[in-house]
């Protein structure tokens, strides 16, 4: 009962933040398969030094769950979130302001929805947090080879 909870919250989660998904990521369509991606955004965020903390399997928990919460809508065909960090960045923007850590660890996500695959991230706030953003959109360009 408690998992059909959360799943429930986190969908509804989902459909509000969908509304504003424009506004608050930045997405960017990749003409290949969705392994491909995933493997691109591994390879740029291992590239840079960093290390992958997780990769939360977030298509598969949705198609997963969507019948225990009544739901026979397909989100994604696939879809997974990279998180990690950067000591280097995240103690300059955390020096800047602590509170900053509510934006930590990050995260870049690859999904495929219908016949298209996007790579994207979450915008942050202007001031200090727009180096993460900036981390992030060289990953994400790098990966999808622009």
């Amino acid at each position: 009962m408690l998992k059909s909870c959360l799943s429930a919250g986190l969908l509804i989660a989902a459909a509000i933040n969908s509304a504003h998904a424009a506004d608050t990521s930045t997405t960017y369509l990749y003409d290949g398969t969705f392994e491909d991606a995933a493997f691109g955004v591994e390879s740029a965020i291992v590239g840079k030094g960093l290390v992958i903390d997780y990769v939360s399997h977030v298509g598969e928990m949705l198609n997963r769950t969507g019948a225990d919460v009544g739901s026979d809508v397909e989100l994604f065909k696939e879809a997974d979130i990279f998180v990690f960090c950067s000591a280097v960045v995240s103690r300059k923007v955390m020096e800047a302001d602590p509170m900053n850590i509510a934006h930590c660890p990050y995260g870049i996500f690859v999904a495929e929805r219908g016949d298209e695959v996007m790579v994207g991230y979450r915008n942050y706030p202007d001031g200090p947090m727009q180096e993460v953003q900036s981390l992030l959109d060289e990953i994400v360009t790098e990966a999808i080879g622009n």
